[in-house]
């Protein structure tokens, strides 16, 4: 007596069906210009906190902060700034010096730097560990020893800042990521 394959069983997958990740689409705005942004929710925390509601039904995080923190992702491991598990022969004996780099690791490394530089060294390291080294909240705030549910404030405003810098609003609420400003004297006056 022949078997049938119950359903779902003996079934041939699709090529590519088999390495589906879940995804997540947004659309944000990038220097006026609205553009659709896809991410790999399976690996980034940020992604996980974008699909939770806070108490007031908004998600936990914007997506203009998502696209942020995933940009500042792409930039670093674009750079070659992640850590490696294994040692890399493949540039013993070639010299390794400033030559070996391309212009494009370059360039991201430069991005990363100006990303960070524009957040401040007060909100980098949270963005740090959680956008790039890929952490989680809990995580973070036990290494550093804050209370509970600060690390979601401290991201968010850290998110924020990364999202003034690269000119990012989130296209649902029409915000604009305002850009910090400086106190001046006015010209002119007693000083």
């Amino acid at each position: 007596m022949r078997r049938t394959p119950r359903a779902g069983h003996g079934r041939v997958k699709p090529a590519g069906e088999a390495v589906r990740r879940p995804v997540h689409s947004c659309r944000v705005l990038v220097d006026g210009t609205e553009r659709a942004l896809e991410m790999n929710l399976a690996e980034s925390p940020l992604a996980w906190l974008a699909l939770r509601k806070g108490r007031d039904g908004a998600p936990l995080i914007a997506p203009a902060q998502l696209a942020a923190g995933e940009r500042l992702r792409c930039d670093f491991t674009r750079a070659g700034l992640t850590p490696r598990v294994t040692t890399n022969w493949s540039a013993a004996g070639r010299g390794g010096g400033i030559e070996a780099f391309s212009d494009v690791v370059l360039a991201a490394k430069a991005r990363v730097n100006a990303a960070l530089a524009a957040v401040g060294p007060e909100l980098s390291g949270v963005l740090l560990d959680v956008c790039c080294f890929l952490k989680g909240l809990e995580a973070v705030e036990q290494e550093r020893g804050w209370p509970a549910r600060t690390g979601k404030v401290v991201l968010g405003l850290g998110l924020d800042r990364l999202a003034a810098h690269y000119g990012l609003a989130s296209v649902a609420t029409g915000r604009r990521a305002v850009a910090p400003r400086a106190w001046r004297a006015e010209a002119g006056g007693d000083g």
